[in-house]
């Protein structure tokens, strides 16, 4: 695999993995550290998920010939020349500790409910698992009560909770926010109940910590998506908070991020621009020209809000000075999905902002051109966003032939937020239902809003 992987980079190497996977309808989790477990001999026999991807895109190879053990030889025994540095941790299936049993614990992880989550965790006794309640952990409910007995927490513990925010993410991608939140909750609170109640060397701390702060973003991203903004802006005060202690710069960036996003949807410029540049100092050191892009382009977002076209034009001649630098090794796996389409709609929404709809349109059909197919979401945004700015041109037809293509989308993307946007455009397109593409724009949005 060292061999096969040339001159990429493991992240580079990574990335040719998940395109592969996407290309067969496969979801798996690759980043550069799973590369260098394969590499290092940690993973001698990968999952099924991962053996399909491999057999894509090196279909003339067997695993064997990639340098991988017979999957047979691999159950119930460690690499040779391991040993555990602490007890390991429970699993579903003690007898088959390979990485396919990983995958199980990591999706019961993600979907499970209390009892499941107790084999997860290696809590035998039912009444633990009665003690975890399904419910999220909003302000005002009393705190989890503490497990009886405190379990050793490890790695592979800690590669499960990255494991489910790498899962929820790609779902993301795929159907929106409407449909993730309440489980990717439930995932949150599962890992706090590790932090909080785990015993764990420094390390893992340190590791388990900063996930939890991830996970704890990604829920404020679906509770953003799914229009519940005061539910957003309490996840990331507490991903936040779990920066700080931390000292993790990087996710206090992520946080950053998110917040001026938030601060802007929900109309509050000034906060959006002071959350953006906080965000800027914190990444300053990350080594990270396109995480400090998006950032930046948080920022014009503030500005076009405030009306400030000048400082707004500034702000995203820097983002994309900066964006045009490159993808480099420290850029954060969070930030896959800024690419060249998402700058473009990040700008079409500035225009916007500012009353500039032909910049606008044209900036939102680039990024529609632009998004890569899976990211559907996305596609469903840029469409619903420049049937907005068709409109403001007082292009009647065209907003509403826009209009249509998203709605058509709304059947595989569940977010509240792109619907929100639709329903806007369509009330201010009904007293023009006799234009024949209006009626058929709303006919098609009515139905799919009942």
């Amino acid at each position: 695999m060292r061999e096969l992987r040339g001159d990429l980079s493991p992240a580079e190497f990574a990335t040719v993995i998940r395109r592969a996977a996407r290309e067969i309808g496969e979801h798996v989790s690759c980043d550069a550290r799973h590369i260098g477990r394969v590499e290092a001999g940690a993973i001698r026999c990968p999952n099924y998920a991962y053996e399909r991807v491999f057999r894509h895109i090196w279909p003339d190879r067997s695993l064997q010939d990639l340098g991988f053990s017979p999957r047979t030889a691999v159950r119930g025994r460690p690499p040779a020349g391991v040993v555990p540095a602490q007890p390991a941790a429970p699993r579903l299936s003690p007898h088959h500790p390979d990485e396919e049993n990983d995958d199980v614990r990591r999706r019961t992880f993600l979907s499970g409910g209390p009892t499941a989550l107790a084999a997860v965790l290696g809590l035998d006794a039912p009444a633990r698992a009665a003690a975890l309640p399904a419910a999220l952990p909003l302000p005002g409910l009393p705190p989890l009560q503490p497990l009886p007995a405190p379990r050793r927490v490890g790695g592979a513990d800690v590669q499960i909770v990255e494991d489910a925010v790498r899962e929820i993410r790609l779902a993301d991608d795929a159907r929106g926010g409407d449909t993730l939140f309440e489980q990717a909750g439930q995932s949150l609170r599962q890992a706090y109940v590790l932090l909080n109640e785990g015993e764990y060397s420094l390390d893992t701390e340190r590791r388990l910590q900063s996930t939890a702060g991830e996970l704890a973003i990604s829920v404020g991203w679906l509770a953003h998506d799914s229009r519940r903004l005061a539910d957003a802006r309490s996840f990331y005060a507490e991903a936040l908070a779990t920066a700080r202690m931390a000292n993790d710069s990087a996710l206090e960036a992520h946080v950053f991020c998110n917040s001026a996003f938030l601060a802007r949807d929900a109309g509050r410029p000034r906060e959006a621009l002071r959350a953006a540049q906080a965000g800027q100092s914190a990444a300053r050191h990350l080594d990270s020209d396109r995480l400090l892009s998006l950032l930046v382009m948080r920022e014009a977002g503030g500005w076009a809000l405030l009306r400030d076209r000048g400082a707004c034009e500034r702000a995203l001649s820097r983002a994309y000075t900066l964006f045009e630098r490159g993808e480099s090794e420290s850029d954060p796996e969070w930030m896959s999905f800024y690419g060249e389409a998402e700058i473009a709609g990040l700008e079409a929404q500035c225009w916007s902002a500012l009353g500039e709809w032909d910049l606008a349109s044209e900036r939102a059909g680039l990024a529609i051109a632009l998004q890569e197919p899976h990211f559907v979401r996305n596609r469903a945004l840029y469409t619903a966003e420049l049937a907005h700015d068709r409109l403001g041109r007082g292009d009647l037809a065209g907003a509403a032939e826009h209009g249509s293509a998203a709605v058509a989308l709304l059947g595989d993307v569940r977010s509240a937020r792109i619907r929100g946007m639709l329903a806007d455009t369509a009330e201010r397109l009904r007293p023009f239902r006799g234009v024949r593409e209006v009626g058929a724009f709303l006919t098609g949005f009515d139905r799919a809003a009942a």
